[in-house]
Formats: structure tokens, sequence, C-alpha cells
């Protein structure tokens, strides 16, 4: 019995395949945030309400240590720096090397506009003044979500950083030694032990230690997600990002070890991960399959990699032709995105719904995930259509400067006037005569 499903489309009609829902027919994990709004909206008014206390028995009750001093003393994170195995670090220096390249070319400058003599309004980049920024430790501890959420936010001139990551009982109920090695090398100096839902809520209230943020970024599980809608009017979010992703288009020419080693790589984060393929070939479908059964059997976290690819969230998509297929990844609109094909550049071009696109046999999602310089922070469960993943953008705002002179505004005076009359707004007419009769 194979370890992940078929589904086969190749038999949908060209008449019938403009009304097929290529999203639907490949279904999602549940990931029901709705069924978790009461709980963490408890969660959420208990730390606005009841502030350290009970950030420090949510951290007792859910990660199994209580941590009274929930703020890492920078001498701690420095020792772990200190500690840090040599290679490790240097893979580390060499992602953020990589990472800051690309996050520089990112930078948006003003743009100014010229409408006549004396009006100009300019098109003003400014960093948000603080962000807060949650980095997972459950399953795994994500070391390179420190890189993905500090280094755009760095380059984009946030002044004010903090991070959150959940106080580990193995450490003395400490966030993992590795994650505060990277905010040292980083130079990221403040630090809380504080996870899950009420990470959020610390950060968007400002709780204890913990100022205020004007802005929350970073992956987490259910509780994060679901505290980032409840709290996203009183703060801003980079995104609801749900189980992480891969699809993988794929035609003759696909190699079955890679692919499937690929899709492994995201079974691995979660149980609820997708891992998709999408392929022309059933040749290619049947050595996958087969793949999977011996590199699997052959991997640490089988377990729970076999409880991804079993679920209604992953399977090999059977398809008439590449045409069909990219109508389907279009569809769904992964997170990450891999073409596996022949002008595998060339169909990637034709992509308009991914958080992350990897071109061809030698650009694993694995790459993007620590030293290709993107980012893997993106959007989850279809969001791609819609969003972008995290960039310098999501950390700048944009602001509009409008000046003008007497002799700009009287040239447009005329029109102003003409339009506030026609929205019944005179004040907003007699606004811009006052400036001609006094």
């Amino acid at each position: 019995m194979s370890l992940i499903r078929r589904i086969d489309l190749r038999t949908v009609s060209d008449s019938a395949e403009s009304e097929t829902d290529y999203r639907a027919a490949v279904p999602r994990a549940d990931f029901d945030i709705e069924a978790a709004v009461p709980a963490v909206h408890a969660i959420c008014e208990e730390v606005r309400t009841r502030g350290l206390d009970a950030i420090v028995e949510f951290g007792e009750k859910f990660d199994g240590v209580r941590v009274d001093d929930i703020r890492v003393a920078p001498a701690v994170m420095q020792a772990a720096l200190d500690d840090l195995d040599p290679d490790i670090r240097a893979g580390l220096e060499e992602s953020i090397r990589r990472l800051r390249a690309t996050c520089a070319n990112e930078l948006e400058q003003d743009a100014v506009t010229d409408l006549g003599p004396g009006a100009r309004v300019t098109h003003r980049k400014v960093p948000v003044g603080r962000v807060g920024l949650y980095v997972p430790g459950g399953l795994a501890p994500l070391v390179s979500s420190v890189l993905m959420n500090v280094v755009p936010a760095q380059t984009a001139g946030v002044e004010s950083i903090a991070l959150a990551s959940p106080p580990q009982k193995e450490f003395g109920g400490s966030v993992h030694p590795t994650i505060l090695a990277a905010c040292a090398l980083l130079g990221v100096e403040e630090v809380y032990a504080v996870g899950g839902a009420q990470a959020i809520a610390m950060f968007a209230y400002g709780v204890g230690p913990c100022r205020r943020v004007d802005l929350v970024t970073g992956p987490g599980n259910i509780w994060v997600v679901t505290a980032k809608r409840i709290l996203k009017g009183q703060v801003g979010i980079d995104s609801e990002a749900g189980p992480t992703e891969i699809a993988i288009l794929a035609d003759d020419t696909g190699n079955a070890a890679y692919v499937a080693a690929d899709l492994i790589s995201q079974a691995e984060h979660d149980p609820l991960a997708a891992s998709v393929l999408v392929t022309t070939s059933e040749r290619l479908a049947t050595e996958v399959e087969a793949e999977l059964d011996q590199q699997v059997a052959a991997t640490k976290h089988s377990e729970r990699i076999i409880t991804s690819l079993g679920g209604k969230q992953s399977g090999i998509v059977l398809v008439r032709d590449l045409e069909q297929g990219l109508d389907v990844v279009n569809a769904y609109a992964a997170e990450h995105l891999e073409i596996h094909t022949e002008d595998a550049a060339g169909w990637a071009a034709r992509v308009r719904n991914a958080g992350a696109i990897f071109v061809g046999p030698h650009a694993p999602v694995s790459l993007g995930d620590y030293c290709a310089g993107s980012n893997h922070v993106l959007p989850t469960a279809g969001c791609a259509c819609h969003s972008s993943g995290l960039s310098v953008r999501a950390f700048t705002k944009s602001v509009h400067v409008i000046d003008y002179s007497a002799e700009a505004l009287a040239e447009v005076a005329g029109h102003v006037v003409t339009l506030a009359e026609a929205e019944d707004l005179p004040g907003h007419g007699a606004a811009i005569t006052v400036r001609s009769t006094r």
C-alpha cells in the first residue's frame, strides 16, 4: 500500500476544465482557526488584564516549565554563541550574508513626482518603529526563522526589535541555545522566553518588560496564528501562516529520488504538512511511491512523515499535460513550488500563484529554507494567490508627502471645490477658497 494517495485529473475534458475547481481537488489539512478562537481569545484577555502573571502561568501550563524572569539576559545569549558549534555558526553566517544581499536589493527609494511648478508629491518609505518577531520552538527549534525575520527588519531600518520563542524545559526554561546564539550573532538583545498565543498578546499589549510593538511577524502553530487573527486590529501582522506545504510540478524528466526527498523534507515539519506532486508521468508517480517507501523508512521522523504523507492534504496528482498541471498548481497556490520539467525556467515564468518558486532539479525547497538568499516565511493555505512572503517591504510603510505652493494650489483649486460640492462637502471646498481670500 502506498504512503501517499493518487488523484487522477486526466479525465477532466477540455470543455469542462474551465468549470473545474482545481483548488478543491487537492484539499488541505484541517486547520480550523475559528474553532480555536474562544480558547485563544481567553488567553489574550488574561494577558491583557493580568499581564506578566498570566504569561508565567500559561508558560507553566503549555510548555511545562515556570519562567518568572521571561527576558533572556544578554550574557546568556553571548554564552550560547560562544558555545555554538563552529560549523553551525559558519552556516548561519553564510545564510545571513546571502539574505542581507537580497534584502539590500529590495530596499525601495522614495518616489518623487512633480506635477507642475511648486506641486510635488513624494512617496516616502518609512520603517516600522518597533517589531515583535516570533520563532517557533515546538517540534523543532527553527533557528533559520530568526534570520528570516531579523535580517529584513534590520535592512528596512527598524530601530527596535524584540523576539519571542517558547521556553524549553530541557534548558531550564530558557529559549533554545541555538536560537539564542543566532540572536547574539545578529545583535538582537531583546529576547523573551514566551511561546504561543501569550507571546503574541505580550507583543500586542506591551506586558511586563516588553513594550508594545507596532508589527508582529513570524510563523507558528494554530494558537499563534489564531492570536494574530484576533489581535490584528491591535497590532499589525504579516500573515496567518498555517502548516507548511510543498507542490512539485514534474514531467517525465523528473528524478524520482529528488522528488521523493523533497516531499519528505516538508512532511517532516508537521503531521499537518502538505506534500503534493503534480505530474504528467504515471511512470514517475510509481517511481516516487517506491522512493518514498525506501526513504521514509530510513529517515529520523518517519512517524510524523507517514502521518503527513497519508493525510488528505498530500497526494500525487496525475494530469493530462503540463498546461493542465500549470492550472492545478496556480489554483493550489502553494507556499513552496518546485518545477522539475524540461524548460523548467520557462514553466516557472508562467506560474502566477506561489509563495516561492524553485526552478529545476538543483533548487530544492531546503535550499530556500536556509541558504538560497530568499525568505522562507511565506503565505500558506492558498494565500499565495493574493499575498507575498516576508521581505523588507513588510517592515516598511508608505507615507505620501504633499508639498504645494500657493500658485500650485491656485491652479487646481477650482477642480477641488467642484468635486467637494459634488460630494456635498462644502467645508472641503471652503478649506480651499479661504486660502485665496485671506
